[in-house]
């Protein structure tokens, strides 16, 4: 989790590296070793090495929550019923996420005009279908992994994972998925560690990105800001509420109205397992039996991440835009395809939006560096997305405990209900 402290610093950072890059871009002409030693040498070192951090726990962090994930649900088949009710809805909703992101990124075409170098390297010729089809499935994972293949290693690892979960007894695989239990925790802890030094690495990014095409950034990058709230905001309302309504008959507006403490919660810390105890205890108050939400909040924390899908639907169009790159059709549905099955297998924590951003971003030969020109308001959409995929959690939890008889319909209904016993 992020502190208050640390929200500071990188905000701060974000205002200073702005204005840093703004003054080393007017002075870009009369003194050109400011751009030699500083954007080109110092911001530039400092930025590389920030991205290439969150790159470097992409795999790992990938493999090991999803293997875990996968083999905890697995385990969990007496439920049955229940998790592919739960399953099924985390993925439609992400699937719908995502692709109202890319629907708004479409319209309004963030990033366009910015007209940025791509690096040589993301020149590459996207496969069509048929070889995408036959290469999704790895012959070598270790090689997958070495590439940086994330369809080849999120299918390795849910194959490890259920195969994990198929063995019995179950004591002989306890061993196994308590080092996963540690491995993952110790990933975790590594993205806390990173996104500790992010005032860094957004002050360099930012300056760097400034110094270079000072305050003609600012228009594209508020119009993908925008784009990214916008789409935020219809999933959170129109989207969620349609479905909740389709599927319950029910008036949404109960639900929401009980939403204040768990949107403040899950906005102000960034993470969905931070707001795990407040979002349960949200699900007592809406008359959700506890049988229900003890199984299918935790779960939407790890899977469940619509408002971080939008995001990515929204970068990759800016980032495409910003460096005068075509997405082909394809593309698209590799975009959608890769963020849905990423959301499944990346830790609910701060900063996990980025690296599951990198991902897409190599899946559809897009440059890793365009994240510099998102990063700087990255963390306030960071803090608004983890609220609508709280929220996510909350309405197909609701949705799921209808549907099993176990919500109480006349409690949800009353507007100050007693805590469900």
């Amino acid at each position: 989790m992020i502190s208050e402290a640390l929200t500071k610093r990188i905000l701060w950072a974000l205002l200073l590296g702005a204005l840093t890059g703004v003054l080393l871009h007017s002075l870009s002409d009369s003194h050109p070793w400011t751009k030699v030693w500083f954007v080109d040498g110092l911001f530039f070192v400092l930025g590389k090495w920030f991205v290439a951090l969150l790159m470097l726990m992409v795999v790992p962090l990938v493999f090991v929550s999803l293997v875990k994930g996968v083999a905890q649900l697995g385990l969990s088949s007496s439920l049955g019923k229940l998790s592919g009710w739960t399953l099924g809805g985390y993925v439609v909703t992400t699937i719908i996420a995502i692709s109202t992101g890319l629907l708004f990124a479409g319209w309004l075409q963030p990033g366009t005009g910015l007209g940025l170098l791509a690096p040589e390297v993301t020149n590459t010729t996207p496969p069509n279908l048929l070889e995408l089809l036959v290469a999704i499935i790895p012959s070598n994972p270790v090689a997958a992994m070495a590439q940086g293949n994330m369809l080849q290693v999120i299918v390795f690892a849910v194959v490890f994972g259920l195969a994990l979960a198929s063995i019995k007894p179950q004591s002989l695989v306890s061993p196994l998925l308590s080092l996963f239990d540690g491995l993952e925790a110790v990933l975790i802890r590594m993205v806390g560690l990173v996104m500790w030094l992010a005032p860094i690495g957004v002050f360099a990014l930012m300056a760097r990105s400034m110094a270079s095409q000072g305050l003609d950034l600012l228009a594209p990058l508020m119009i993908y800001f925008l784009t990214v709230v916008l789409a935020l905001a219809v999933h959170a309302i129109i989207t969620h509420a349609s479905l909740f309504r389709l599927l319950t008959g029910l008036s949404p507006w109960p639900l929401y109205r009980r939403l204040k403490e768990v949107v403040t919660v899950s906005f102000s810390t960034s993470s969905s397992v931070a707001t795990l105890p407040v979002t349960l205890a949200t699900m007592q108050r809406l008359g959700v039996s506890g049988q229900v939400s003890s199984f299918t909040i935790p779960l939407g924390a790890t899977i469940n991440m619509g408002g971080t899908a939008i995001m990515q639907g929204v970068a990759t169009v800016f980032i495409a835009n910003a460096y005068g790159l075509t997405l082909t059709s394809g593309d698209y549905a590799m975009v959608i395809l890769t963020a849905t099955l990423a959301s499944i297998g990346t830790a609910a924590v701060p900063g996990a939006g980025l690296i599951m951003l990198t991902m897409v971003l190599m899946q559809v030969g897009l440059p890793v560096e365009g994240i510099a020109l998102i990063l700087g308001v990255d963390r306030l959409l960071d803090m608004m997305r983890t609220s609508v995929n709280v929220i996510g959690d909350i309405v197909v939890t609701t949705i799921v405990a209808d549907r099993l008889e176990a919500l109480d319909r006349e409690q949800y209904l009353n507007e100050k209900p007693e805590p469900a016993s």
